[in-house]
């Protein structure tokens, strides 16, 4: 036996983690729990104390105290305490009081052939997440990563973590006017588990168990403590198992399927617009998570087969609101009538989100790009400085690694725990990644790059690779060319001036542009060679890692480790970030990570921008105060 004091007690109960803020400010905070929460475990304890009269307990008796003082709560954070309590009036980055009604009409670029966002199968619209589908969480976007109530009106985490139960609330009902019950939550669990998106059967196959308790709860048990699954279940789509009966859910669909959401779709023209009406009997208007929120009567997204066509379309008064990532546009380009009339608002808005990736992804399943030095020497000849200032008037900073413009990115030499992390995997990085950090090449920006494609030439030979009559070939006299997929002008502009970088090398770069379906599949199956791709990052990351970076993805399909990224460490600390309750791990690990991805050479960064240009149609209406992850159009309005 142990003995046990109120010293052990309180070590057991708090495990003290550190919450980063969008400022990159760090203060020590509680893991989940309440201070409600704590006051009920010691006075549980204490009257245990005083009705037996012992000092010792038995770890079964200990773990009994523990687990029964769990009590539901409105809202959950990832660290450290939910910002907001459970009488909140609204998200603090809305106007609760902001007009409904109206119209917006929103311009995608591309095509969509399905209606089910939750399949590998097809292209869905975003809209079918937002409008249509609910979960039983709400985020919000001004914490790293918190949850308020939404189809579930509580949550309750055991002490031990190896068990969530969800509160439905009493008022949630599909489009149908059906009652939300647990059956159609443990329903969607199966269906998404077994015929969704890879994604979700990364979260799900850590259940070990899912059953209804009593009328209105959904008890989830996990094969092993988990701390950040809660959370990703409570952002789980809930689907309507009445809706799917009889439905092959695996196969795309354009017949709108029911949600539970504040929209219904009234118009779906296929691949070219989909309009959405505000639902007069939506159950969830007047929860604090929606006050303010999903404003428009009417939503409409209309198609662009390319980016011109979708300037031209706001130019002209049939798109209502653009975000512009064109410096050189938005320098140049807003001198037509409309805004010069005063009839367009433009301004910025500030984020404070990691920069993520955005880059040339090497497809490193292929045999060309196997060899960190080929990435490498590639990632000498694009000269970025040149092609910021050609291309950009110079307005974007460089992505320096996955997490750069955040407390979360690696920097210098790896030190304590970071270090000890990646130790057993030494053999495995490259050579001198604890040393030292990794400074990105840096040209003179006058267009010529010498001394780095030199640097370039000189890594292509240690790898086997000399210029023959004008042509760089391998011993066996074999070319090196690839091709690079592309689904939009924008990218072929970029990727036509690194082509003609490399063709300095003696290495041909064949540009493909391809539509949007045929970009999606080949994405599925990684056929490709190279492509420009973005990972959006967050400050909370956890298991999502897994399907972004993960060793799964090198051979099954529909993930989102494009680049077959497979070093051991990758998954090591991918397993560290999801599972450490010690906030110096979880950073440590967070940063390890973020340097083994980088330093592997997968992608050619390219730039960000720490703020979001915006330019939109009068008398459209958007909060003055901005959410640390930055625009967020379900909160804009219709204004007089």
């Amino acid at each position: 036996m142990q003995a046990l004091n109120a010293s052990t007690l309180q070590d057991a109960e708090c495990a003290h983690i550190k919450f980063v803020n969008g400022m990159g400010q760090i203060a020590p905070r509680p893991l989940f729990y309440s201070a409600k929460r704590k006051a009920m475990k010691s006075f549980l304890f204490n009257m245990l104390k005083k009705s037996l009269n012992i000092a010792f307990f038995t770890p079964c008796l200990l773990a009994a105290a523990q687990h029964s003082a769990a009590e539901p709560q409105h809202a959950i954070a990832l660290y450290g305490e939910p910002a907001l309590s459970s009488d909140m009036e609204s998200l603090p980055y809305t106007e609760s009081n902001a007009p409904q009604g109206g119209r917006i009409v929103y311009g995608k670029r591309g095509r969509f052939d399905s209606l089910n966002p939750f399949i590998v199968k097809g292209r869905a619209p975003w809209a079918m997440r937002t409008y249509v589908f609910e979960s039983l969480m709400a985020r919000s976007w001004d914490e790293p990563f918190t949850l308020y109530g939404l189809i579930a009106q509580s949550i309750d985490v055991s002490d031990d973590r190896m068990r969530v139960t969800f509160a439905l609330n009493p008022d949630a009902r599909f489009a149908d006017g059906s009652a939300i019950t647990p059956d159609d939550v443990i329903f969607s669990m199966r269906i998404l588990r077994d015929e969704g998106r890879p994604n979700f059967g990364t979260y799900y196959r850590r259940i070990a168990s899912v059953e209804a308790v009593g009328a209105r709860e959904v008890r989830f048990t996990f094969k092993e403590p988990e701390r950040e699954l809660p959370l990703l279940l409570g952002l789980m789509p809930i689907l309507s198992r009445a809706d799917w009966e009889g439905k092959d859910f695996a196969e795309t669909t354009l017949t709108p399927p029911m949600g539970s959401g504040p929209y219904a779709i009234t118009s779906v023209e296929r691949g070219e617009r989909l309009t959405l009406k505000r639902r007069a009997d939506y159950w969830g208007a007047d929860l604090p998570v929606n006050r303010g929120v999903h404003n428009f009567g009417e939503v409409t997204f209309t198609y662009f087969r390319d980016a011109n066509a979708l300037w031209e379309a706001f130019k002209a008064g049939l798109v209502d609101v653009r975000q512009e990532n064109d410096p050189n546009r938005w320098a140049q380009g807003y001198d037509f009538p409309a805004a010069r009339e005063g009839r367009i608002e433009r301004g910025t808005l500030a984020h404070g989100r990691p920069t993520g990736m955005y880059g040339f992804t090497f497809n490193t399943r292929k045999a060309l790009f196997a060899d960190r030095r080929v990435r490498e020497a590639l990632t000498h000849a694009f000269d970025f400085e040149w092609m910021n200032t050609a291309l950009n008037r110079g307005a974007y900073q460089r992505i320096t690694s996955y997490f750069s413009n955040s407390a979360l990115g690696f920097k210098g030499a790896a030190e304590g725990i970071e270090r000890e992390l990646l130790l057993p995997f030494v053999a495995e990085l490259p050579e001198g990644a604890l040393e030292t950090g990794y400074a990105l090449p840096v040209s003179a920006g006058d267009g010529r790059n010498r001394v780095n494609l030199r640097k370039a030439a000189a890594l292509l030979r240690e790898a086997g690779w000399t210029v023959r009559d004008g042509v760089l070939r391998n011993a066996d006299g074999e070319r090196f060319d690839f091709e690079i997929l592309l689904s939009g002008a924008k990218d072929e502009r970029i990727a036509a001036n690194f082509a003609a970088s490399l063709k300095r090398l003696g290495i041909e770069a064949r540009l493909r542009q391809v539509e949007s379906a045929q970009y999606q599949a080949r994405l599925t199956d990684y056929d490709f060679d190279m492509i420009l791709r973005r990972w959006g990052l967050s400050l909370s990351p956890g298991a999502e890692q897994r399907f972004y970076f993960g060793s799964e993805g090198i051979t099954k399909p529909g993930t989102r480790n494009y680049m077959g990224a497979k070093n051991p460490a990758i998954d090591a600390m991918i397993e560290k970030i999801s599972a450490t309750d010690d906030e110096r791990i979880y950073y440590a690990a967070i940063r390890a990570l973020d340097r083994v991805l980088t330093l592997e050479r997968y992608v050619i960064p390219l730039w960000f921008e720490p703020v979001e240009r915006f330019a939109w149609w009068k008398p459209l209406k958007k909060p003055d105060r901005v959410p640390l992850y930055g625009y967020r159009p379900e909160v804009w309005w219709h204004g007089d």
